[in-house]
């Protein structure tokens, strides 16, 4: 390695780590759960402790039926598909997951992604071009922000949740196809974005709404479906994403869904859909075996609901200071990243 460089890298690591920045990772030696098998830090005995950070939100990662349909998957259809979609990789399951996807969140069509992440760097880069404009909110996801990059399109961000400054943007910009881009829910900071306020906004300036829903799919709104059934605007989000890697069984494997021809272009332009093996036919399996549940029965994202109220009230009454919001992601604020990370091994220990 080049001596520049290797001193380079070793001074920026020791400023992450002075910083109160650097991510040490806790090895789990079990299933993903409420209560795992932990080793922290990696040399440690591993001991157990309560799981208050996963994205396991209905508790499906461990589930036995997700469990039993993803062996299915493995025993009838193999590991793996060994290719892209276009080539040999979709089996038919790859389109009723599809098809399933659309039914529960309410759109005219889909397209499976490797990762939501992925997902979130086709899209833009698909569907505007140069002349046209992407109106983001300043807090969305990395992933977002990455696909963002990566199209030509003109980018203008409003600060967190002005939907004032949002309209500022769309009344003064000249712009053939407009987007606004937005989380549903905001993963660090657990507030929903007004969805019914901004598909107001889209309506008055002709505008395209696309939103991750990353955090939301599963649990949020009244039968789960996500934020736009919470703020009651199902069909009027042109493009939502969301994963399969969170509350839909935990695993891998991503989704964009709605509207009919847009996900048809997708499937002609998205390169990460393009040059991406298909999912595995175990997630493909499992994730429907998801989909059946979910659609059955609230029961799971119910007492979600009343746990996440149960805990931001103790939370509350202990003395905690939080960020509004009654969504599951319930950050409290210590405003010091060495002192969180303190705060975090001592929580631990």
């Amino acid at each position: 390695m080049i001596t520049q460089a290797k001193q380079y890298y070793i001074e920026t690591l020791e400023k992450i780590r002075q910083d109160g920045l650097y991510k040490d990772e806790r090895i789990i030696c079990s299933p993903q759960a409420s209560k795992i098998q932990v080793r922290f830090p990696k040399e440690s005995p591993q001991k157990e402790v309560t799981n208050l950070c996963s994205n396991n939100y209905l508790g499906l990662s461990s589930h036995h039926e997700i469990l039993k349909a993803a062996h299915e998957g493995l025993n009838q259809r193999g590991y793996g598909m060994s290719s892209v979609r276009f080539i040999c990789g979709t089996q038919d399951i790859n389109l009723e997951l599809e098809k399933k996807m659309s039914a529960f969140l309410g759109t005219e069509d889909s397209c499976l992604f490797s990762s939501c992440f992925d997902a979130n760097g086709a899209i833009f880069e698909a569907f505007l071009g140069p002349e046209d404009g992407i109106f983001s909110d300043k807090l969305v996801h990395a992933s977002l922000i990455d696909g963002m990059r990566l199209c030509k399109a003109q980018r203008h961000i409003f600060e967190h949740q002005n939907l004032h400054e949002l309209e500022e943007k769309l009344k003064s910009a000249s712009c053939r196809i407009k987007m606004i881009v937005t989380d549903g829910v905001f993963s660090m900071d657990g507030d929903m974005a007004k969805l019914d306020e901004i598909c107001l906004l889209a309506e008055k300036y002709n505008t395209l709404v696309m939103v991750d829903d990353s955090h939301a799919t599963g649990f949020i709104g009244k039968t789960g479906r996500g934020t736009h059934e919470y703020f009651g605007v199902m069909g009027k989000i042109d493009i939502i994403t969301t994963t399969l890697g969170k509350a839909l069984g935990g695993a891998t494997g991503g989704c964009v869904s709605g509207r009919k021809e847009m996900i048809e272009l997708l499937k002609q332009r998205g390169r990460p859909y393009l040059f991406s093996n298909a999912l595995m036919p175990p997630v493909v399996y499992a994730s429907l075996k998801v989909l059946d549940l979910l659609t059955h029965s609230t029961e799971r994202r119910d007492k979600l609901e009343n746990l996440t109220a149960f805990w931001r009230l103790s939370l509350k009454e202990a003395g905690f200071d939080l960020k509004p919001g009654n969504t599951p992601i319930v950050p409290i604020m210590l405003y010091d990243a060495k002192l969180a990370q303190s705060f975090s091994r001592a929580l631990y220990e």
